[in-house]
Order: C-alpha cells, then structure tokens, then sequence
C-alpha cells in the first residue's frame, strides 16, 4: 500500500514494531512517515519517490540527502538538521530524528541565519567530490536576461555582456566547499528551542555560502513562498550569518553577494517550481505571459529581483552596468504591468 511504512530489515532495526504511523504531507517526489515507537519516541520515515523532478533520478535525489545528513552530523550540538538514524538504500529510504518545530515567529532571520552559516561551515576542500558542485547560470541563462531586455524595449549597456560573462567566471563553485542546503525556504528550516535545523536536502551541493544567504534579498529565489525581508531586519542577519561563519572559520565571508544575487536573477528557471525546470527558457514567457508559482506570479519575483540587483550594483566596479540595465528594466516593467504587487514581508510567514 503507497501508505505503509515501508519496512526493510534496516527500518525495522530501529523502529521495531510502529505503534502508529500518520502520512505527512510532502511533495510529489517523497513520502513521509511520522512513526511513534512503542517506546513513547517518535521518528521520521523518508521515501524517496520516483517522478516529480525533471531534472534528477530519485536514487540520485537519495544519495544527495543521505550523504548531506552525514556530512551536516559534523555540527556541534544541538546541530544544524535532524540525525540520520538508518537507511534503506534499495527502497531509498532513510529513518530520521523526529524534530519538534515550535511554529514561525517574528524575529525568526537571525536564527536561521545563523544556522545557514553553521551549515556552510562544515565542509572544505578535503570534501570536494562528496556532493555535487553547485550548478550555477549558464552562458544560455546570460543570453536568454539579455534577450528579455530585448523584448521590453529596453537598452543594453554595451559593457552588460562582458560583464555577464564575467559574473559566470566569478560564480564558479570549484573554489568554494561549503556544504550548501540546495533550497533553504521557509518550510525546509525547523525553529526549534535550540536553534533552527534544516530538513529535505535533496538538492544539497558543494559551493560558495554567499549563493543561499542571497535568498535573503533576492527573494527566496527557489521557494514557492517568494518573500521579501525589510532593510533593517536583513542587515541583522546578513551580519548574524558573516559573525556566525568569521567565528567558525577565522576567515570572512568569500565571494561578492551583488554577484550572487546578480546570477539568480538571469536565471529563468528560478521562476518556476522544480518539476518544470530545465524544460523551456522561462525569462522568454514573462514578456507575453504571467504565470503563478505559489501565491506569487513570475513578473513579481521577477520585478524584486530587479530592484535587489540594481540597488546592490549601482555603484558596483564590475556590474555597473548591469545595474543601470536593471534598473531600466524594473522602470520598464513597473510601468509595462502597474498591478503587480510586492512580495509579502517576511512577517507574514503563514505556516507552521
């Protein structure tokens, strides 16, 4: 039955007799168990799934989240994500610490910042290879932000693509290792008494720290809950994250965060929820169309991405024009669709 806890041998070695299971809710690519023990304990029961992913094979999606747990079990206590307990590689399952979130609140950035750094943190060098490297825009992604400007009218700067190019060169992950979550989304973080920890790393890789805590202004560029974060509340956790990675490294932050925003904006497939990635260039839709991810259309996501790049590269020595281009555009777009809203602020975080 698609409803059962399935049990392997290995399951079984650490559940023994469930005393009662309930189905959570999940994506179509898993299926998850909370699973009480007859002990009075409770545990996580996580199947990969078949389907619901373009872009990678489950026993792919497996190994990622399986080998991202051990690596993220390197973290002092209370850690940073729940323990991997057992796993079922056949059946491509794995037996989890049950984690008890205590809902959203308010002020909830500086935790989590905190915890995306002690995350990143863990891994270096001496790990390169153990996940895969951070995939980053392409030449294709560059070509396709251009031709959108293209499309709306608005001039390119001739240096935009060499600076494009360049921006490409600069968000190369071979020098970076830090262990990156892969989507690090309201939902995906667990506030708990002793810190936030972090759950589904499907999509974890080996790359530079700055390309999540961009999230923060860009918008949370791989989450259906497209959100924005006020100025003051960002510049705390943006100095939570750079404290909490100075005191675990002894080194500061590498890499420019303008760069890291910069290349979630000319990425189309950052518009789209995961199932639908990698199957059609999506910047070229949003000049004839507007399409719904979650409660937030492409045009929106899109229109604060604009303002978040051309706010941090005004004045910036390698992508000034990039930022006169994006502010071009967001004048452009304004105009062009004037009942777009803003995102949500961070506060109105409605899940639990």
């Amino acid at each position: 039955m698609p409803n059962q806890v399935p049990m392997s041998e290995a399951v079984r070695a650490v559940l023994g007799t469930p005393a009662r299971s309930t189905v959570l809710e999940s994506s179509p690519r898993t299926r998850v168990w909370r699973v009480g023990l007859r002990d009075g304990g409770r545990v996580i029961v996580k199947q990969i799934a078949d389907g619901g992913d373009a872009t990678r094979s489950a026993d792919a999606r497996f190994a990622r989240e399986t080998t991202a747990l051990r690596l993220a079990a390197r973290a002092p206590l209370p850690g940073v994500a729940p323990a991997l307990l057992a796993t079922d590689p056949p059946n491509r399952v794995m037996v989890l610490e049950y984690v008890e979130g205590l809902g959203p609140a308010a002020d909830w950035l500086p935790e989590y910042a905190d915890s995306l750094a002690r995350l990143h943190a863990l891994t270096g060098p001496r790990d390169a290879g153990a996940l895969p490297a951070w995939s980053g825009p392409t030449a294709g992604d560059a070509e396709s932000f251009l031709a959108f400007a293209r499309a709306l009218d608005v001039p390119v700067p001739p240096r935009v693509p060499d600076e494009l190019a360049s921006l490409l060169d600069r968000l190369d992950p071979a020098p970076h290792h830090a262990l990156l979550h892969g989507d690090p989304c309201p939902g995906n973080d667990l506030r708990t008494l002793t810190g936030v920890r972090f759950i589904d790393f499907e999509q974890a890789s080996l790359g530079n720290g700055l390309v999540e805590l961009a999230y923060l202004r860009i918008g949370f560029p791989t989450c259906w809950c497209a959100m924005s974060v006020a100025p003051a509340p960002l510049a705390e956790a943006e100095d939570v994250y750079r404290s909490t990675w100075r005191t675990l490294t002894g080194t500061d932050v590498p890499g420019d965060l303008a760069d890291a925003c910069a290349g979630w904006l000319i990425r189309g497939d950052a518009l789209v929820e995961r199932a639908h990635r990698e199957s059609a260039d999506h910047l070229a839709r949003v000049p004839a169309e507007d399409f719904l991810w979650g409660y937030v259309s492409a045009r929106e996501r899109l229109l604060h991405r604009l303002g978040a790049v051309a706010a941090l590269t005004a004045d910036h020595e390698h992508l000034h024009g990039l930022g006169r281009l994006c502010a071009g555009l967001l004048a452009r777009a304004t105009h062009r669709w004037p009942g777009l809203r803003p995102l949500p602020e961070q506060d109105a975080r409605p899940w639990s």
